[in-house]
C-alpha cells in the first residue's frame, strides 16, 4: 500500500488516539520523565497530522511547519529533562505529588 492510498481517515484516527493516550499520560501520572515523554506523544500526534494534510492537499507548509514544531519539541525536552534533574537533586524525588514547594 503506497502512502498517497491511505485514506485521509484511518490518519486521523490515529492522531486521535496517539493525542488521546498522550492527554491521559499527562494527566493520570505522576512521574515527571512520563509526563514529558505524553507532551512528546502528542506533538508527535500533532506532526502527524500535519504531514496527512499536507499529503491531502498537496502542499508543503505542512512539513515546513513539522520542523518548528520538532525544535520545539527538542528544547521542551532539553529544558524539562534539565529541571527534572534540578528537581531530583533538591527534593531527592521525582514525583509530583511529594513536590510542594518551589525552592
Amino acid at each position: 500500500m503506497n502512502a498517497d492510498t491511505i485514506p485521509i481517515n484511518y490518519v486521523l484516527t490515529l492522531v486521535f488516539v496517539l493525542f488521546s493516550i498522550g492527554i491521559a499520560g499527562v494527566l493520570s501520572r505522576k512521574n515527571v520523565i512520563v509526563i514529558i515523554m505524553s507532551v512528546e506523544m502528542m506533538l508527535n500526534s500533532v506532526n502527524l497530522l500535519f504531514i496527512a494534510f499536507a499529503r491531502l492537499w498537496g502542499n508543503q507548509n505542512g512539513e515546513i511547519m513539522v520542523i518548528f514544531v520538532m525544535a520545539v519539541a527538542a528544547a521542551e525536552a532539553a529544558i524539562g529533562l534539565a529541571l527534572v534533574i534540578a528537581m531530583h537533586r533538591n527534593f531527592q524525588t521525582i514525583d509530583m505529588t511529594e513536590i510542594k514547594e518551589l525552592s
